[in-house]
């Protein structure tokens, strides 16, 4: 069973092209990099493992940015089955990783069918979920300098 906590990591070049996989069993709903956590295992560390499996890239957590922001919202109803009976609501961390350009990924096989890199409103408008595009509208003034 899936645990109800997750990370979203968007994934971005520093002129805010985002990164959104296709899922393969839903094809048309894109979205970042998420993720559930496994065990106890640290946030920074399901979000490195999903950025590796999902995407191939291997980040360190140096390379990781925080946004010490959580989500809550309703699992759809298509996906509760992964979950224990009852559990209805989720945590989702979000976090961002800055790449120097867009860059070919790897998908996951199975999970995901293909990959785009957009323009950041671009990539608001196209995700399915509205923490994730939430989050892509947020990442110019998450990203600058102070």
């Amino acid at each position: 069973m899936k645990k109800p906590v997750s990370v979203l990591v968007l994934i971005h070049t520093p002129r805010l092209e985002i990164l959104l996989l296709e899922r393969a069993s839903y094809p048309g709903f894109w979205q970042s990099v998420t993720g559930s956590q496994e065990g106890d295992e640290p946030l920074r560390h399901t979000a490195l493992r999903e950025v590796a499996e999902e995407t191939g890239i291997r980040a360190r957590e140096e390379d990781l940015d925080d946004w010490r922001l959580t989500n809550r919202y309703e699992i759809f109803p298509q996906w509760r089955h992964r979950y224990a009976p009852g559990v209805t609501r989720n945590v989702e961390h979000v976090f961002s990783l800055a790449l120097p350009r867009a860059e070919p990924v790897s998908v996951a096989a199975g999970e995901h069918d293909g990959y785009l890199w957009l323009p950041w409103q671009e990539a608001a408008a196209k995700v399915f979920s509205w923490s994730n595009r939430d989050a892509i509208l947020m990442l110019p003034r998450a990203i600058s300098p102070a």
